[in-house]
């Protein structure tokens, strides 16, 4: 078994390529096992996720590359500024990750979100694809709704 530690930093070129295919959940991990495409066996144990199309390992002749299985998903076109935000926003209070892209918003086929579609009349396409949601940025949901944000004003 081959044990990784870190992604390399470019695809060598001249290299035949050979795919260790992981499913998105599997992928978020640091740590993990696979298989790749030729039967070679990795051990991943990473400070930080790797990303589909990530080089993880080269001989003289192979590069090894993360391949992420598509999935079915959920595209939203977006023709307006002004729907995008609304869809987005919907979207996100059902603590759904999204991927966003000038095709429009792609989001796990999920019932919860499909229903939501359905219901407030938005056309959307069920599509296979890789789905890498945007990371999540400053503001995390982990936190404790307990303590009020609102200010009290004495007189």
């Amino acid at each position: 078994m081959q044990i990784i530690t870190q992604a390399l930093e470019d695809i060598p070129s001249g290299l035949k390529t050979v795919t260790v295919s992981v499913d998105r959940h599997q992928l978020a991990r640091r740590r993990w096992r696979g298989v790749a495409a030729d039967g070679t066996d990795f051990g991943i144990d990473v400070p930080e996720a790797l990303a589909h199309g990530s080089c993880i390992y080269k001989t003289d002749t192979i590069a090894y590359v993360i391949k992420q299985n598509p999935e079915p998903c959920l595209l939203v076109s977006i023709e307006a500024k002004v729907a995008a935000a609304h869809i987005g926003w919907m979207i996100g209070n059902l603590h759904f990750k999204a991927a966003f892209s000038e095709a429009g918003i792609l989001v796990s086929d999920d019932l919860a979100v499909l229903q939501m579609l359905k219901r407030e009349n938005i056309s959307f396409q069920r599509v296979e694809r890789v789905f890498q949601p945007a990371r999540q940025g400053g503001h995390s949901h982990d936190h404790d709704h307990e303590h009020s944000h609102s200010h009290e004003h004495k007189h």
